[in-house]
């Protein structure tokens, strides 16, 4: 490799510890001007596409990653991230024409095989589970990132093959390796939660809009977030920004507290005394900065979810719509997802238990927020009800955020943009009611999770949720 004078190398390197720094602003400067050398080394190449996808621009980051297979094409780590870049595009098929690319070249490359087990591999050119177990049997020994990866992807091989009992044990088995490597953030959540519920007592937030601003979405994830993500931006006025660290970084700078997490009971409660409306202006900067965004952009970050109070009271232009889904559902969908091994907040879906105790939670904090927040600025959009009436809650979706009804957002599955959230594929086609109460095709394996659920009242003797909760709410 050259000592990358006027080749990019530096440059590309650099963007790279931005991103690890959270510094997204300044990670796409600096990869904008790496890609300006027309760098032809691959991991220079890769190195940019990597800066790109992990700061929103995956049509950007797309043909980096292409060139680099290009001059690398037996390299099986940059076919990987070929694939996943044109998987976030919806250009499926070819996302798994590369992910077998790097299989060839890598048999047991576990990310490939999880990948391709995530999009339905089923043409039989690949025997997915004989491939899987075997690198269960051969490679995740000491590596429990890759035993709860490759776990994950044979849970979703049995799910397609209709046997839910076989998933279930196959989750538990890499789920319990990974969750024997950590802490319980269970309490510390738990004081989140409590200290949001106490913020929206307490601040003070304008009920009405000076003027339409950013829309958050937030929820648990698996909520349907991604999907009223599809259905606004697909309105003429609004676009998807993606999901968002930017509000909670800032408010971690400003508020200088100690630790390494944006979420932490310290960082929510000095929303108390920061100055709230520096918070808000430093995020739209850093929202227009890194993306070029301002008006009536998308924030779509689930765990947003805990910042509510305080983002309604530094936006005054903002509006918050919060999803909900049967609790049984929500438990289901969470303990089923893979979610990034790095990203600790998300901890609880290594245990069912665990993760129903966690929706308890989310159900209490709603019901908080739903009490005290200005109806005209929060609003909580249930799950069941956009599915089963797609166009009315559409309808009252778009009101809520004073846009008039347009026949696109019936037809998100169309919207081009790029998705680069687990219902990637499932937003590319229009909606469904295939996931209404999956639940009950897990029991009993998932009744120690409903007996949780019940004791908090979630729901009833029967697993039916309150009136209220399972589709009879709507906007108002």
């Amino acid at each position: 490799m050259s000592c990358g004078y006027e080749t990019g190398e530096a440059e590309a390197f650099a963007a790279r510890a931005l991103i690890a720094l959270h510094k997204r602003s300044e990670a796409v400067q600096m990869a904008s001007k790496a890609a300006s050398y027309h760098p032809d080394d691959a991991i220079v190449l890769d190195t940019i596409g990597v800066v790109f996808s992990r700061t929103g621009h995956h049509d950007r980051a797309l043909p980096f990653y292409e060139d680099a297979t290009r001059r690398a094409p037996n390299d099986p780590g940059y076919l990987y991230n070929y694939g996943t870049a044109l998987q976030f595009l919806g250009r499926f098929e070819a996302a798994k024409s590369a992910f077998r690319n790097c299989i060839a070249r890598d048999p047991e490359n576990g990310k490939a095989l999880v990948a391709l087990a995530t999009l339905g591999e089923d043409s039989g050119a690949i025997d997915l589970v004989a491939s899987l177990q075997r690198v269960w049997r051969d490679r995740v020994r000491d590596d429990p990132d890759m035993a709860l990866q490759i776990s994950h992807a044979l849970a979703r091989c049995f799910e397609d093959r209709g046997d839910p009992d076989q998933a279930m044990e196959w989750l538990l088995r890499g789920k319990q390796e990974k969750r024997a490597t950590l802490q319980s953030r269970e309490a510390e959540d738990a004081a989140c939660f409590d200290a949001s519920k106490n913020l929206a007592k307490t601040l003070e937030i304008m009920p009405d809009l000076p003027s339409p601003g950013p829309i958050f979405i937030v929820g648990m994830p698996r909520t349907g977030t991604t999907l009223t993500d599809r259905i606004l931006s697909s309105h003429s006025q609004i676009v998807s920004a993606g999901e968002l660290s930017d509000f909670s970084v800032c408010l971690k700078r400003l508020s200088n507290t100690p630790g390494p997490f944006v979420l932490d009971p310290e960082t929510l409660r000095s929303a108390q005394i920061s100055d709230l409306s520096r918070l808000g202006a430093t995020y739209l900067d850093s929202v227009n900065d890194t993306l070029g965004l301002s008006g009536r952009f998308v924030d779509k970050m689930p765990l947003n979810l805990f910042f509510v109070p305080i983002i309604l009271a530094a936006l005054p232009s903002a509006q918050v719509i919060c999803l909900r889904r049967h609790p049984a559902d929500t438990v289901l969908s969470n303990y089923r997802q893979l979610f990034a091994t790095s990203f600790s907040y998300y901890a609880y879906a290594y245990d069912l238990e665990e993760t129903a105790r966690y929706t308890t939670r989310v159900f209490d904090l709603l019901s908080t927020f739903e009490s005290t927040l200005p109806a005209r600025r929060f609003q909580i959009l249930d799950y069941e009800a956009l599915v089963k009436d797609p166009e009315a809650q559409t309808r009252r979706l778009l009101s809520f955020v004073h846009l008039p009804f347009e026949e696109a957002c019936l037809r998100f599955y169309e919207n081009a943009a790029p998705v680069a959230t687990a219902s990637a594929t499932q937003v590319r086609k229009p909606i469904y009611a295939g996931a209404l109460s999956r639940w009950k095709k897990y029991r009993p394996a998932i009744d120690p999770a409903l007996a949780i659920l019940a004791d908090a009242n979630l729901i009833d003797d029967d697993f039916n949720p309150p009136h209220g909760l399972n589709g009879d709410h709507h906007f108002a």
